[in-house]
């Protein structure tokens, strides 16, 4: 018999341990291990990797300040050469699912290099009570935003397919629409994804130094404190108990938050946690510049390296980019901190960075990258056995890795939107070189070198307990 495809020379990252043999594939899965080489019409040298189940980057930003038609080709380039084999994209429509939901799909269809699923954020009433229309439609995960409302209720929209200008719009995510959002999605045995800070503390705090004529990151980050963080984190988790629903944080980066979350566990909340590579990386202490600035905002040193100790004690489960296709020309629009764009790309330099600041610093081990970035998210939102892991007949999504590769970070290198990146020159050890979604060779040597449209819309179930 011919196979389709096998990787040798690898070393295999199995939930048992490493397993050196080759890796049989055959239409589109894995279809087993083997000392010997069989017939086969690819062969991939694998000598000198580790091949580990391809990345799922559980929070994207595409198709707000380029149509989906258009953004799904450039940030699935990036993510492919990134290592990244699933991408879940945060679709934000402005108006009702049963009239805009189709056509993005439709146009998504088609312009994805690497595999795509989708959360739903719900900003109003008429967008609650069309969750079930999301969900017969593949979509089992929604998104609250707590951080926008009264005067910060400002958010750019997903653009319609094909289109030519932005979305903006105004929203009033109050906390009786959360609880309604908490309560209905718990109905559907769904997660909800929270972005967590509490908008009128923003807004005051922002108000505030605006009138002290602060300015800078530390500004940001100020105005923005942890305090409003944990007190969004006490209010949502009171409406999971409530409504027995699943809460999944999204990009956690305070040591406040942290310990606000681990307190809401021990109080029976059924919790995930999410953190970002740039809560591992970045500080405001010492930069001068706008380009990181984020929501929540990047924290202090000692933040940092609370993120790296919760991400070696396994309190939080995975790693997402909250990739922002953007531009330099969007992103430092004002002349300060208050009007420069929030949010920045990082989708291919997740891997790398974890490989370098991570596993080659001995902050966590293969095992935990591994859980981290694959397995958990496909565990949590409804993908398991299929994506994560690279056990028998799951989807050959693999991503070889060379722990020893050295290289510097350059918006070039990915080919996406976005013509900056805050990590521009950072050297890293440690980078992904294959990229294989579904058994098929998307991006080799940083080069993208699978057919656009490849990358197909995953289907998900519903979980009810992980």
């Amino acid at each position: 018999m011919t196979y389709d495809a096998v990787i040798v020379d690898s070393h295999i990252v199995l939930p048992q341990g490493i397993l050196d043999k080759n890796i049989i594939i055959d239409e589109e899965k894995i279809i087993g291990f083997t000392s010997d080489i069989p017939s086969c019409d690819h062969k991939i040298n694998g000598r000198g990797m580790i091949s580990v189940p391809g990345p799922i980057d559980t929070h994207v930003h595409y198709g707000v300040y380029s149509p989906i038609d258009q953004a799904a080709r450039t940030e699935s380039h990036a993510a492919a050469i990134g290592g990244i084999t699933t991408m879940m994209r945060m679709l934000r429509l402005e108006t009702q699912f049963t009239t805009s939901l189709d056509e993005q799909l439709v146009a998504s269809a088609t312009s994805h290099y690497v595999d795509y699923t989708i959360h739903a954020s719900v900003f109003t009433e008429k967008q609650i009570e069309e969750m079930d229309y999301c969900v017969k439609n593949g979509i089992t995960s929604f998104k609250i935003y707590m951080n926008l409302g009264g005067d910060v209720g400002h958010v750019y929209m997903d653009m319609p397919p094909h289109a030519s200008e932005l979305v903006a719009a105004n929203v009033n995510v109050t906390d009786d629409v959360v609880e309604q959002i908490v309560k209905k999605a718990a109905s559907l045995s769904c997660p909800v994804l929270v972005h967590a800070e509490d908008y009128e503390s923003c807004a005051c705090g922002i108000k505030t130094a605006k009138e002290k004529k602060q300015d800078g990151l530390s500004a940001w980050s100020g105005s923005r404190p942890p305090e409003s963080e944990t007190k969004a984190i006490r209010k949502v988790c009171e409406f999971g108990r409530r409504h027995n629903c699943v809460i999944y944080f999204v990009h956690i980066g305070s040591r406040d938050a942290l310990e606000q979350i681990e307190r809401e566990r021990q109080l029976g909340t059924r919790i995930y946690v999410e953190t970002c590579p740039h809560y591992m990386t970045l500080s405001h202490e010492g930069r001068e510049d706008y380009l990181a600035k984020v929501m929540p905002p990047i924290r202090t040193l000692q933040d940092k390296e609370s993120v790296w100790t919760a991400l070696g004690n396994n309190i939080i489960d995975t790693v997402g980019t909250d990739h922002v296709a953007n531009r330099l020309n969007l992103k430092l629009g004002g002349d300060d901190v208050w009007t420069a764009l929030a949010g920045f790309p990082g989708i291919g330099t997740a891997v790398p960075i974890l490989l370098s600041e991570g596993i080659n610093k001995n902050r966590i081990s293969l095992e935990q990258f591994v859980h981290l970035t694959s397995l958990n998210a496909s565990k949590i939102f409804g993908m398991y056995p299929k994506k994560g892991t690279l056990e028998k007949n799951s989807d050959a999504d693999i991503t070889l890795i060379d722990l020893k590769m050295q290289k510097k970070v350059t918006p070039e290198l990915f080919g996406g939107f976005s013509d900056y990146l805050v990590y521009d020159g950072m050297l890293l050890q440690g980078w992904p070189v294959k990229t294989l979604v579904r058994g098929k060779l998307v991006s080799e040597d940083f080069q993208i070198v699978g057919n656009l449209g490849h990358g197909k819309l995953v289907k998900r179930h519903v979980v009810s307990d992980v």
